[in-house]
């Protein structure tokens, strides 16, 4: 990309790839001053590790800019001394690193399920006195949360993990947010706020592992954009592996790549024509 590009969008369809400086031109059925990006991750740095150029180019675009934090960090500790005090660290880690991005502090959004815990917590169900993982509206499970979380943001994009990553927490916090999506579009649970009034457009992004299928666009951006991503890395200073993953990002530039997602309820006539 030249010097003068901040940002440089590229979109796959099919074998045509269409390149353009402004996010409205790429992203389908762009909402002008609707726009709403909402990154969705199981745990506090995996948004910038695997889509932190594509929140700047949001934020660059002028576009509401929203992060979800589904779990506390809690089992991230590298020292045994910080293995109970490593999640109010992780999260004063996760408001430095998004406040370098540029996030809003009342846009990030802590949901605050224990770390490694995300089976556990699956589905939704009525909270009593010895519930012990998050409370919304008398309620607990992932999909309460999602649920209340769509309902407050009815964001336009979401950018969620790949579920194919090999983080079994990456796997079910994508899974959740998917059937929150339709919990989210209806009247289910009206104690978690009015229905999104549309469905948001799906974008995959990868933190380890590749996607399922080749993934539909990709975001270039400047030096001075990278660097602010590597910059909100390397706060999460606890993470003492952090090095490791910044020196592989250095070496594969400053682009992300994000895979397009249907969110496709089934109609038995749509596959008539395979048989007619």
């Amino acid at each position: 990309m030249s010097e003068e590009n901040v940002v440089i969008y590229d979109r796959r369809v099919q074998t045509i790839v269409e390149r353009a400086p402004v996010a409205r031109i790429i992203f389908p059925e762009w909402k002008k001053d609707k726009e709403c990006w909402m990154f969705l991750a199981a745990h506090d740095d995996d948004i910038v590790c695997g889509a932190g150029l594509t929140l700047l180019a949001g934020l660059k675009e002028g576009v509401e800019v929203h992060a979800v934090i589904s779990a506390n960090g809690c089992m991230g500790y590298c020292s045994e001394d910080k293995s109970r005090t490593i999640a109010a660290i992780r999260k004063e880690e996760a408001k430095e690193s998004f406040k370098i991005l540029g996030v809003k502090e009342e846009n990030v959004h802590f949901l605050d399920f224990d770390d490694c815990s995300f089976y556990l917590n699956a589905g939704r169900r009525f909270a009593d006195e010895n519930t012990t993982s998050p409370v919304i509206a008398g309620a607990t499970g992932l999909q309460n949360s999602y649920t209340w979380v769509l309902r407050q943001i009815c964001p336009t994009r979401i950018f969620l993990p790949t579920p194919t990553d090999i983080h079994p927490d990456h796997q079910l916090t994508t899974k959740e947010m998917m059937i929150s999506i339709f919990h989210a579009q209806g009247g289910i649970w009206p104690e978690l706020g009015a229905p999104m009034e549309s469905i948001p457009r799906l974008y995959e992004y990868s933190t380890y592992s590749d996607f399922a299928t080749l993934p539909t666009m990709r975001i270039r951006t400047n030096q001075e954009l990278f660097e602010k991503k590597l910059d909100a890395i390397r706060a999460y200073k606890s993470q003492e592996q952090i090095e490791l993953l910044v020196n592989g990002l250095i070496e594969s530039g400053a682009q992300e790549y994000l895979r397009e997602v249907n969110f496709d309820i089934m109609t038995p006539h749509k596959h008539d024509k395979l048989f007619n």
